[in-house]
This record gives C-alpha cells, sequence and structure tokens, in this order.
C-alpha cells in the first residue's frame, strides 16, 4: 500500500490480533474501512481498540470479509466460528492450505496466506505496509465461489499484494520449500553455533554478516512452529530430504576438490538469487488484459492459477459485471514483456482475452 485507497466506510473483522491479525486491520483502516477486532484473549482486543488498530471490540456480523489470524492449530475453529457470526465472505492467513481447506467447504470461504511477517511480535509489530509488494496466495477449493474469490482478491491487491491462486497441496509443498525448511534450517544452524561456542568462546563474536542474515528468522517465536510443523509434517520431511540430499552433493563435490563443479553449483544459485521477482516497474512497461469470464465456479481463480504456471506476475485486478448478470470481465494489469505468454495460456484454456497498453 504505497498510499491511503480510501473507499466507502464498508465493514471488515479481524478474528485474531497477533502480529498478522494487527497488520491486517491497520491496512484495511488505512482503507477506510470500519474493522471489527476480537481474540480468545479479550485483553488484546482491548488493547488494539485503545491503539485505534480496530474500530469496534467484536466481529460485525453484516462485514464484507473476515479475516481469521489465529494459530494455524485453531484456524478450522476459527473459520467456523467466523462463518456462523457474519453474513459475507471469510478467509484465513495460516501458513497452511490443505487441512483448513479440506475442512471447510463452504461458498464464502476462500483459504489464503500472505507471505510476510517481521522478527517484531504481537501487536508492537503491526504494520498497515506490511503487505505491499508480498505475494498473497490464495487456495479456493471446489465450494469457494468466484464472487467470494473476487472480493478477497480485490482487498488483498488494494493492500498492496500480489495476488497467486496455487491448489492447496501443492501450496504447502513450496511453502515447506521457501518458508518452513529454511526456518528449520536457520535454527539448526543456530543452536551448532552456540554448540560450538561452549568450546570456542569467540565463534559468536566472529559471526558476520552473513550468518545473521541466513539466522535472522531462528529469532521467531518458536511456540507457532509446533503446529506448522504438525500440520505440514508430510511436505516439510519431503523438503528436508531434498535439502538433506543437496547438502551431501555439496559434500560430496568439496570432498572430490572438483573446483568445476562446485562453481557450477554456486553460479547456479547465485543465478536463481538475482532472478527472484521483483516490482512491476514504470506504467510504460505495463499492459491492461480483459478477460471475459464465464458464470461457473473457479473462472477467477483458474486466471490467477493460471499466472502462477506461467510465471506472470498480476499487479492489479477487478472484476466488471455485465448488465446481464451471466458473465463477467475480469480486468489484469501485467508487464507488457508477459503478453504473449499469457494471452496464449488463456487462450489454450478457453478464454478470450483482449490487450491494451496502460500508457
Amino acid at each position: 500500500m504505497t498510499e491511503t485507497t480510501s473507499i466507502s466506510s464498508s465493514r471488515a473483522n479481524v478474528l485474531g490480533l497477533g502480529l498478522i491479525g494487527g497488520s491486517v486491520a491497520l491496512a484495511l483502516r488505512h482503507l477506510g474501512y470500519e474493522v471489527g477486532g476480537a481474540d480468545a484473549d479479550s485483553h488484546k482486543s482491548a488493547d488494539a481498540f485503545a491503539r485505534g488498530i480496530i474500530s469496534h471490540q467484536g466481529l460485525y456480523p453484516d462485514a464484507e470479509i473476515t479475516f481469521v489470524a489465529t494459530p494455524v492449530g485453531t484456524v478450522t475453529e476459527g473459520v467456523q466460528e467466523a462463518l456462523g457470526a457474519t453474513t459475507g465472505v471469510v478467509t484465513d492467513v495460516g501458513s497452511v492450505k490443505a487441512h483448513v481447506s479440506q475442512a471447510i467447504k463452504d461458498p464464502r470461504f476462500v483459504p489464503g496466506h500472505p507471505m510476510a511477517g517481521s522478527e517484531l511480535d504481537g501487536l508492537d509489530g503491526a504494520d498497515p505496509e506490511m503487505f505491499n509488494g508480498a505475494v498473497w496466495v490464495l487456495t479456493p477449493n471446489r465450494a469457494s465461489t468466484d464472487e467470494a474469490f473476487s472480493v478477497v482478491a480485490g482487498v488483498v491487491t488494494k493492500m498492496g499484494a500480489e495476488v497467486v491462486a496455487l491448489d492447496p497441496i501443492k501450496h504447502d509443498d513450496l511453502v515447506a520449500v521457501v518458508s518452513h525448511v529454511p526456518h528449520l534450517t536457520a535454527s539448526t544452524l543456530m543452536r551448532l553455533a552456540d554448540d560450538m561456542s561452549e568450546e570456542h568462546l569467540a565463534l559468536l563474536r566472529l559471526a558476520a554478516g552473513g550468518f545473521r542474515d541466513m539466522t535472522r528468522i531462528a529469532s521467531g517465536r518458536p511456540g507457532i512452529w509446533l503446529d506448522i510443523c504438525d500440520q505440514n509434517k508430510d511436505a516439510i520431511l519431503r523438503g528436508l530430504d531434498l535439502l538433506i540430499e543437496g547438502l551431501t552433493d555439496m559434500r560430496d563435490v568439496v570432498q572430490s576438490g572438483d573446483r568445476q563443479g562446485l562453481l557450477k553449483r554456486l553460479d547456479q544459485a547465485r543465478s536463481a538469487r538475482m532472478n527472484l521477482p521483483t516490482g512491476a516497474g514504470p506504467v510504460e512497461n505495463l499492459v491492461e488484459v480483459r478477460i471475459p469470464i464465464p458464470d461457473r465456479p473457479g473462472s477467477a481463480a483458474d486466471v490467477f492459477t493460471l499466472s502462477g504456471e506461467l510465471a506472470v506476475n498480476i499487479y492489479d485486478f477487478e472484476v466488471v459485471h455485465s448488465a446481464e448478470g451471466d458473465r463477467g470481465v475480469m480486468v489484469t494489469v501485467i508487464r507488457a514483456d508477459q503478453t504473449d505468454v499469457f494471452r496464449g495460456g488463456l487462450l489454450a484454456r478457453g478464454f478470450r482475452p483482449a490487450v491494451q497498453p496502460l500508457s
């Protein structure tokens, strides 16, 4: 959210007022929402109200959208509570998606996961800019309606996030590699250094920037990882096995003195790191793709899923409904250099896109 974008005085809710929930609430307030907030710990909701993070203690029954930001182990119960207490769309922010996606089959529910966070804890770390430029994954199941998907995607896009749609199981496999396994790896490295420091007192004093950067995430709250590792156990084990295999390969290359093999692996890693996705760039590099979508479940989600498969970033979007009410037009903004691959993928899926430059 690079600037405050005012909308109507709609209502939204946040259930669970920790770091992410507090940040969602602040981002919603900046967008002009009246925000209801609740937490299992009543002191947290009172504190959030006193700080102006929420505008009402409790959930608004008529809220347009409710974000469930409770710990991973209680997300399913939180979603059920939100669906029962409100009439609007419900989403969650948990980092494990298969479990809740399989447990909740309601047309108003769209599972989600913002890939964002902070080393700070609780409401003290709440930041309305936390999701600006972040990837926000949505994992709609067969029950999720296009209307619900569009509401959730529209709100998080206004927060500055980039929406990516994924199958819940695929999400859990991928997030194990880019989030869960790295955290466990950082924790292991930090424990190794701590154990060695007992014999070599100078070790931790020698820890330079690279080590500090790599182990930074080990400073996060340990408690949340118990539920994550329980609910995403299989994917995390697969990721750890791949990491162990990769480290074993690296050990063999170093042991054998294979300089070319080592250089090849380091070059591949450096190239991949330098090519991590960046921002949208100047407006003259962007195009608008208008996509008629039929009145069938999952059409809008199909477009986002395709964009993820093709590595096409959707920087903004909206759904414009036709007067007849049997179809709508999904208006997306992408980089101009990704037009051909995106248009080709859409045509192959049966969509009929129209492209025009923004500038």
